[in-house]
């Protein structure tokens, strides 16, 4: 269906025609009680969605669009595993990773017959659990006999973000003898300096690659193996190294006991993939009881998004605004603006989650789309920000709808500074100052009643009417990092299927890889090769191979 033939787009595109219009000092005036009923809840996180450039009517036709392009049936299609990733034909089922033990969720196995994926995920989490009390406890020890004090996980795109993310999210739970290094970029300096401080014999490596295969992540593997083979032999491998992937048998072939091999599953795309095996790292930072919690957040999200009507559905009526900005009013950009120096890598690990799924020019039958898709994500925490880009935000040419993420405690625990409240409470008011400033502004007017240079009084004029969410909630724990996630994995979906885009591939990086491939032996081939690139590529490969002294 090509949904812009419908009354619903047409009701939409009417009313973007007046979106100049909607004066957020206006809307805040003639509804006094428009801050109350655009807050909603989900789980312990409070979403103040009054501060966006909508109003009831304009809600309402949105979420009509949404029944029209059948987003309630597309989320009971997910949650029932049926093969919403078309163009891989498999299941989406990040959900089904942070499902209730005893749900039934059922698929196609690979030899026809139906099982229950629910099953399959709690064998893992099970397993995951066990090898992570070894370690935390000290029971699992190295190669020498010494326990576990650094863990190295090696993988690229969801397979680093989302752990990486969360483990320094997640900073004030973790056990206070182990500390987790990231290492993603193939850029050789990345797995130096990761490894340059550590002891091999006290380092355990997390190898997180679903094929063993990723060109990057094994490159890097390999290059951690020679670090450790070199100061404690080839037999030490099995002890300081395990993997999450399905290939047993590259798994094997490197060297990893595959009784210390954690799988998961072609319906888990990597940038959904935290809450899986791939979380290894994480839960052996924060123990398995936490992580049951942080799946536990992710399930209350999920619940709600499967049952609440969409008028009060908290991640489908985000999703919709940002519709709104992105198609219809052409707002090319969003930022994520985490009020916690603990979530400072959280926009990051939004910029994948958004822009790899529904970053995309062709709908999910093949169609060019006619409209815009997919903002560029983006942000830092505050209140660096401030002091940087928040100039463009409050008085630039474009309009960036943000969100800003506050926590009503702070994320720090340490008896050494009992008496930090002073500074959460300045981070909040400089988080709540930042959203009136974004929606209010200052006129010319209320600025001429205090400044007497006439030429500075436009320089010193706030337009505002810049739209904002606040979300809140009271602490930084587990449980309210999950829910977080799953906030925005639902909005996602949501886009997705007003776009008719398909949210779970990701073409788009392969590209790269084919051609990078080719590459590779060129640069490092003794004897000059006969480049077939255009002018440019091979003649940058030539200057490469000069400086190399190839």
């Amino acid at each position: 269906m090509d949904i812009t033939t419908t009354q619903e787009w047409a009701a939409i595109t009417a009313h973007a025609t007046g979106f100049d219009g909607l004066d957020l000092r206006r809307l805040f005036a003639d509804d006094p009680g428009r801050a109350d009923a655009m807050t909603l809840s989900v789980g312990d996180l409070v979403v103040d969605m009054s501060k966006h450039r909508v109003t009831a009517p304009i809600l309402a036709d949105l979420v009509a669009l949404a029944e029209c392009a059948g987003l309630p049936d597309r989320i009971e299609a997910m949650l029932r595993g049926d093969k919403i990733n078309g163009t891989e034909d498999r299941a989406v089922l990040h959900t089904a990773l942070r499902a209730a033990k005893d749900r039934v969720v059922e698929i196609d196995g690979p030899d026809g017959v139906k099982h229950n994926v629910v099953t399959d995920v709690h064998v893992v989490l099970s397993r995951m659990a066990a090898f992570t009390d070894r370690v935390r406890d000290g029971d699992w020890t190295g190669h020498t006999g010494l326990p576990i004090t650094n863990i190295v996980n090696i993988g690229i795109g969801g397979s680093d973000l989302g752990p990486m993310m969360a483990y320094e999210t997640l900073a004030a739970f973790r056990h206070p003898r182990l500390r987790c290094t990231f290492v993603s970029n193939v850029d050789g300096s990345d797995i130096v300096a990761a490894l340059a401080d550590l002891d091999p014999a006290t380092t355990l490596v997390v190898i997180s690659s679903k094929t063993f295969t990723t060109q990057e992540t094994l490159t890097n593997a390999h290059s951690a193996r020679t670090w450790l083979v070199n100061a404690l032999g080839p037999d030490a491998v099995a002890k300081h190294f395990v993997a999450v992937s399905t290939n047993t048998n590259a798994v094997s072939a490197f060297g990893i006991d595959t009784a210390n091999m954690f799988g998961f599953w072609d319906w888990v795309g990597g940038r959904f993939s935290v809450d899986s095996a791939i979380g290894l790292s994480l839960m052996l930072s924060i123990g398995a009881g936490a992580f049951d919690e942080f799946l536990g957040g992710f399930r209350t999200v999920d619940e709600h998004f499967a049952a609440a009507p969409l008028d009060r559905n908290v991640p489908a009526l985000l999703g919709l605004i940002e519709v709104w900005y992105r198609t219809f009013n052409k707002l090319p950009t969003r930022a994520v603006l985490p009020y916690s120096r603990y979530l400072h890598r959280f926009p990051a690990y939004l910029q994948q989650l958004d822009m790899e799924s529904n970053g995309k020019r062709v709908r999910a039958d093949g169609e060019p789309v006619t409209y815009e898709t997919g903002p560029i994500v983006w942000g830092e925490p505050g209140t660096n920000g401030q002091h940087s880009f928040h100039q463009l935000l409050h008085q630039g040419t474009t309009i960036v709808p943000t969100d800003f993420i506050v926590m009503g405690t702070p994320d720090h625990v340490d008896d050494n500074f009992p008496d930090l409240g002073d500074h959460h409470d300045l981070l909040a008011a400089n988080c709540f100052a930042q959203s009136e400033a974004l929606a209010f502004g200052k006129t010319a007017a209320e600025v001429a009643e205090t400044e007497t240079d006439p030429e500075l009084i436009s320089h010193r004029t706030f337009p505002g009417n810049r739209p904002s969410t606040t979300i809140m909630a009271p602490a930084l724990t587990p449980a309210v990092l999950g829910q977080l996630i799953a906030l925005y994995e639902h909005q996602v979906l949501t886009q997705g299927v007003v776009w008719g885009l398909n949210s779970f591939d990701q073409w788009g990086v392969e590209l790269g890889k084919v051609l990078a491939a080719a590459i590779v032996p060129e640069l490092a081939d003794t004897v000059p090769p006969a480049l077939t690139h255009d002018t440019s590529t091979n003649a940058l490969i030539s200057r490469y191979r000069a400086m190399r002294g190839r």
